[in-house]
């Protein structure tokens, strides 16, 4: 399974609305905090997610903030809660854990945690990202134990985004195409990808986005796998792209470089192995696409 992937909580969406036995489950949880999208862990050299007893919510977060249920982990009631705009917030659960970036940390947690630390990250930016409604601009408030959001004004409900976005290796017999965007460091060299758009399947968004920001001409797509990424809110939907041709036209507003990599370049990218170049982490789905062109798979 990919990094991110394998989330183990039952979400227990029929019982999310009953207010009652949502009390019940915090009065026994483990309460996941998150300080400006940073996540608690302790641990080493292997992490894991830290968290904090139910009794300590009143003290941590401010009135309102965001407390969502996530799921059961076996029988144990799980809720992500953000701790934000508590400045003191990380001094003050020290003899927890340690807030870290999720994207670094993601290469030595647990792959349990990671999947739910994932789901966390994604619910509490969610909710810093889409506090008013989009129809009425009124507040809205959390409902559903905090897995949606209702405009009190005109009762629209607002349910959490995942953006789909496609991520593909682009082949041309024996060699394959790394990129760097524009906005990376110079060293940094990785697939392709991109959102997708409405009513593009997503054969289709991955022609698109190698014609637009490569030039290339894509013919068949083969979907490899797919990987929530919270950074902040995408699904990645992995796929194998074969080109008609290698000439490439790059859109300077997106991509800095291009370049063709044979089997053993890219394999040595990955490893580390070329001066002043480097490849996507281990956790990224892009890794995976790239290894496994290279051995075969």
């Amino acid at each position: 399974m990919l990094p991110f992937t394998g989330n183990p909580l039952d979400r227990r969406s029929d019982k999310r609305g009953n207010i009652a036995w949502v009390a019940e489950q915090l009065r026994r949880a483990r309460v996941l905090p998150l300080w400006q999208t940073q996540v608690l862990v302790t641990g080493a050299p292997v992490l894991k997610a830290a968290s904090i007893p139910a009794g300590l919510i009143g003290t941590l977060a401010v009135p309102g903030a965001p407390l969502v249920f996530l799921g059961l982990d076996m029988e144990t009631p799980v809720f992500a809660l953000d701790v934000s705009d508590n400045l003191e917030a990380p001094e003050a659960l020290k003899p927890f854990g340690e807030f870290r970036d999720l994207r670094i940390a993601s290469l030595l947690l647990r792959r349990h945690d990671l999947a739910i630390l994932s789901q966390a990250k994604g619910m509490i930016e969610w909710h810093s990202r889409h506090g008013f409604c989009a129809r009425c601009g009124t507040k809205t408030v959390l409902a559903d134990a905090g897995t949606k959001r209702v405009c009190p004004l005109c009762a629209t409900e607002h349910f959490p985004r995942t953006d789909p976005a496609v991520i593909m290796l682009a082949t041309y017999g024996e060699r394959c195409l790394l990129a760097r965007n524009v906005n990376w460091t110079p060293d940094f060299y990785s697939c392709l990808a991109g959102f997708m758009e409405p009513g593009e399947s997503i054969e289709e968004a991955v022609r698109r986005e190698l014609f637009e920001e490569a030039g290339v001409v894509a013919g068949p797509v083969r979907y490899f796998a797919s990987q929530p990424w919270p950074f902040p809110a995408a699904l990645m939907v992995g796929c194998y792209a074969e080109c008609d041709g290698d000439t490439l036209t790059l859109d300077p507003g997106e991509i800095a470089d291009a370049v063709w990599y044979t089997k053993d370049e890219a394999r040595a990218l990955l490893e580390g192995q070329i001066e002043g170049r480097r490849g996507p982490i281990k956790s990224a789905i892009a890794w995976h696409l790239i290894h496994g062109w290279v051995e075969g798979e």
